[in-house]
């Protein structure tokens, strides 16, 4: 009875511990390594099998070093005491110990004394045994991503560095909002309508606004409402050459582009097609990229023309606040009817606060507002409360003003900076600038596509200085059609936020334009 009672007790014994190592393997193959960081713990997924030869020590070290190698685990974040991950995977401490030690030497973790062990702080610079990684991963790529200095495109706006903003966002985030509604916050709509009156000579109301998510989205909804109205598929006329980004939109929209040529002064009116377009998008304040303003006779010629045939003018008032010479003409839209009118106005905060607002805005005349809003009110608010509120209150304080004052005297200097240093290149010339963030640069002997493409080329390789390259853009990049008789050239952006890197960038391009000026004379 002894005996068959004790191998009975031995049995029960031996069947415990047959569950409890099954119980540990479970553990092992859902096992998780805890991380803290600056959110707090986060759960690193480990898979370890003791069916296999590999030693556990091994194995650990295998998956700690995959999940560092993946960015999983990154410098400076701490690993788990070696007591706790034992309890937590039910290995003897020495198992960790021993996987740890093996990472410290390969220089994957680094132990010191009051901060336990991590990962390698060293692992985010050079000195990593890891794959590489894209440095720009994960980032905010509208402040950090490595943006060649010349390139068209970029803003030179500072005001989200400045008090006032962050004032604004901090006092905005710190309010208890709701949604928006679809056509915006009304007091930012009031506030850009005060805006546009001001310095673009608009008189009108805050019906006349809606909030956009940019130009870009903002020709997107006046594609859409008129493209479930007309009953055929849209025909838009874009100047040629022209700004590619809202061309891009209107073809992304399912709609036939037609070029309409342009001279020194802008779109050529007394050239438009009648009986062709429902749209045509044009930069009346500063025409992309050569620069013209339209003078009033076109600007009257274009209305007049529009109300005889119904189209609908898209004005992208790009960068007309951004003039340092010389008077701006009003916006289109101050010469438009209304009610009645033909003009519907495209601005954006990218250039004169941050592009990485995606905030912008939409004037129209009452008839076309009423196509519009139905469009919004299906798709609703683009732009966050946030976003809304903090734009109008900077707005109202006067800051955007005096930021666009700020700007506009560094791009005024920029441009006096870029026509010194580029000055007497033979067969180059500097186009003249009243405003905004680009230059051109001519060829002045015949059209040579080959110069375009191999400076371009040439701008585009690193150096020590600029990593990315310079940036510069080929101006027969411009045309949608073709560029005829018109000459070769470059365009370059003026924007960006540094000056001493701008003098530099140009100096540079300067070398390049030297050098291709001595092989054409060779």
């Amino acid at each position: 009875m002894a005996s068959a009672w004790r191998r009975s007790l031995v049995h029960d014994k031996i069947q415990s511990g047959v569950t409890q190592v099954n119980h540990a393997r479970r553990t092992w193959q859902n096992a998780v390594v805890r991380r803290t960081g600056a959110g707090g713990p986060s759960e690193i997924p480990l898979h370890l099998d003791r069916s296999v030869e590999t030693t556990l020590p091994v194995q650990l070290a295998a998956g700690l070093r995959d999940a560092i190698d993946r960015d999983t685990l990154r410098g400076g974040e701490s690993v788990p005491p070696t007591r706790e991950l034992a309890r937590r995977v039910g290995v003897a401490r020495g198992v960790v110990v021993a996987a740890y030690e093996q990472l410290i030497a390969e220089g994957y973790l680094s132990a010191g004394h009051g901060r336990g062990t991590v990962v390698n702080p060293d692992l985010g610079r050079s000195t990593a045994p890891k794959r590489p990684v894209d440095e720009t991963a994960g980032r905010d790529t509208a402040t950090t991503r490595l943006r060649p200095p010349l390139a068209p495109g970029a803003p030179l706006s500072d005001a989200t560095m400045r008090p006032a903003w962050r004032a604004a966002w901090r006092d905005a985030a710190s309010l208890p909002l709701g949604g928006s509604p679809p056509d915006g916050d009304a007091r930012l709509r009031h506030e850009i309508a005060e805006h546009l009156r001001l310095m673009r000579g608009t008189a009108r109301s805050a019906d006349d606004v809606l909030v956009t998510a940019g130009a870009r989205e903002g020709l997107g909804l006046v594609l859409t409402a008129l493209g479930t109205t007309r009953g055929h598929g849209l025909v838009v006329g874009v100047e040629d050459p022209g700004y590619p980004s809202l061309r891009g939109v209107a073809a992304r929209h399912g709609a036939r582009i037609v070029p309409l040529p342009v001279d020194q002064d802008g779109l050529r009116t007394a050239d438009l097609p009648i009986g062709l377009l429902d749209v045509v998008i044009v930069t009346p304040s500063h025409q992309y990229p050569a620069g013209g303003s339209l003078p009033l006779q076109r600007r009257r010629e274009l209305l007049e023309w529009a109300g005889r045939t119904g189209v609908v003018i898209a004005e992208d008032d790009y960068d007309s606040e951004l003039r340092y010479s010389g008077s701006p003409l009003p916006a289109l839209a101050a010469l438009d009817d209304p009610v009645s009118g033909s003009v519907v106005t495209l601005g954006t905060f990218s250039n004169t606060v941050s592009p990485a607002l995606s905030a912008g805005f939409l004037l129209a005349p009452a008839n076309l507002r009423a196509l519009l809003a139905p469009i919004r009110a299906d798709l609703g608010a683009p732009v966050s409360s946030v976003v809304q509120v903090a734009l109008a209150a900077y707005l109202a304080a006067g800051e955007l003003r005096r930021n666009i004052t700020r700007v506009r005297r560094r791009t005024s200097a920029r441009r006096d900076d870029l026509s010194e240093t580029l000055a007497g290149i033979d067969g180059i010339r500097v186009r003249p600038m009243s405003g905004g963030l680009n230059a051109v640069l001519e060829f002045t002997g015949a059209p040579d596509a080959g110069a375009e493409r191999r400076l371009v080329a040439r701008a585009a390789a690193p150096s020590p200085r600029f990593p990315s390259g310079l940036g510069v853009a080929a101006l027969g990049d411009y045309w949608q059609d073709h560029r005829g008789a018109a000459g070769a050239g470059l365009v370059l952006g003026t924007g960006g936020p540094d000056e001493e890197e701008f003098r530099a960038a140009i100096q540079q391009l300067r070398t390049l334009l030297d050098a291709e000026s001595r092989s054409l004379d060779s």
